[in-house]
């Protein structure tokens, strides 16, 4: 469960699980917040369960967040969510076993890691997420 901010579409906060639960959300956004006290973004999200209950919605009116998810069907909000998914299957799951879900959960810290400090973006001319939000405090 993954947050991905726009600016640098870099990730922010991450949790990982083995059911996907509304407790894995939680903790993910819970962290976030705490590690991003004045944020105030807009929240994009798909209408899954966990982003739809009332829990949800209190922990970003908390917050003082806006919630902002596409009509069923129309995945507008979710989709640089769904192109990180897609970015990190093709690079780094098709083709490959695994020989642990320990061993799955290690490359995927190392990967979002990668993605976040090294992997360069066009979109971003050429840097990576924390090289063009490094570059854009500067400026």
């Amino acid at each position: 469960s993954p947050i991905l901010d726009l600016l640098d579409n870099s990730i922010i906060e991450y949790e990982l699980s083995y059911r996907n639960t509304n407790q894995l959300v939680f903790k993910m956004f819970d962290r976030a917040v705490k590690n991003n006290p004045d944020a105030k973004p807009i929240f994009h999200s798909d209408r899954g369960f966990s982003y739809t209950n009332s829990v949800f919605k209190s922990k970003i009116d908390f917050a003082e967040m806006t919630q902002s998810m596409s009509r069923i069907g129309k995945c507008i909000d979710n989709g640089p969510m769904e192109g990180f998914f897609g970015i990190l299957k093709s690079e780094m799951f098709y083709g490959k076993q695994f020989e642990s879900m320990d061993k799955l959960i290690q490359d995927i810290h190392k990967y979002i890691k990668f993605y976040n400090e090294e992997r360069f973006q066009k979109r971003l001319g050429c840097l990576s997420p924390i090289e063009y939000r490094t570059q854009a405090q500067c400026t």
